[in-house]
């Protein structure tokens, strides 16, 4: 892989000419930032921005006056090859607050493996509707705790609402013992790019090791592969980063997303 065309396609593609991820927000290109905004419980922020160091602090305090002014917390996607070198000492100096950061990790679809081999007892559940929607927050609970910041909750409700308005832009799946979920997954397509985003992938504690991550990756490289798509995508925390290594996923960059609350 051309790590440096790639990563210039996911700035194009990915980030300049980011599209909403949610059918009840909005990419807004004001000057040197391009940002998200939506309802309170959809991603805000700034997905790009084109600043050096004699204009980034005047385009942080502007992006903190926007979302302010529209009672938004919202979210910086700063990624450690962004200009310039000190932008992450700025955001904390505007009081941003860094949340833990991510590897952007991407491999090929080509390259991966597409037959998705559970253990015994498991089986993966097409997420379609409000019930299924319901499994994968529960898989999500089970996966990171009840008390995860209501974080299945949300993810419940985003998912539903692609469902239900932009069916052909997600896929989600759940992974089942016997009427238990376990693990849940979702891949979000970006129509008119070469990527295909992968999301989740957290499993019950009792059911790690066996194989169930590996399985929902194989099983949504072979959707994108049918859709034609040529790279997937991934921020891997670092319990998934040595399994998508091992799989052909290699780093492209470090993702920090920084934090302003009102």
């Amino acid at each position: 892989m051309d790590h440096q065309a790639v990563l210039a396609a996911y700035d194009e593609q990915l980030r300049r000419g980011a599209r909403t991820d949610n059918p009840g927000a909005r990419v807004e290109r004001d000057g040197a930032v391009v940002r998200q905004i939506g309802a309170r419980h959809d991603w805000n922020g700034v997905h790009w921005a084109d600043v050096d160091a004699t204009t980034a602090d005047a385009v942080i305090a502007e992006q903190v006056r926007y979302f302010t002014s529209l009672g938004r917390e919202f979210e910086w996607k700063l990624h450690s090859h962004d200009r310039p070198a000190d932008l992450a000492d700025r955001l904390r100096a505007a009081g941003f607050v860094p949340e833990p950061p991510e590897t952007v990790m991407v491999a090929e679809v080509a390259d991966l493996p597409t037959e998705a081999e559970l253990p015994e007892g498991v089986s993966l559940l097409p997420v379609t509707d409000a019930r299924g929607v319901r499994l994968m927050a529960d898989a999500h609970d089970a996966a990171f705790g009840e008390d995860s910041s209501g974080l299945g909750e949300r993810l419940a409700k985003r998912v539903l609402t692609q469902l239900t308005e932009t069916p052909d832009a997600v896929v989600a799946v759940v992974a089942m013992a016997g009427d238990e979920p376990v693990s849940s997954a979702r891949m979000e397509f970006c129509a008119g790019t070469d990527f295909a985003g992968l999301w989740g992938g957290g499993t019950a504690p009792q059911w790690r090791g066996k194989g169930i991550y590996r399985a929902l990756i194989a099983h949504r490289a072979r959707i994108a592969a049918e859709r034609g798509y040529r790279y997937l995508q991934v921020d891997a925390t670092d319990d998934s980063r040595p399994i998508l290594r091992r799989l052909g996923f290699v780093p492209l960059s470090v993702t920090t997303p920084y934090v302003y609350t009102p």
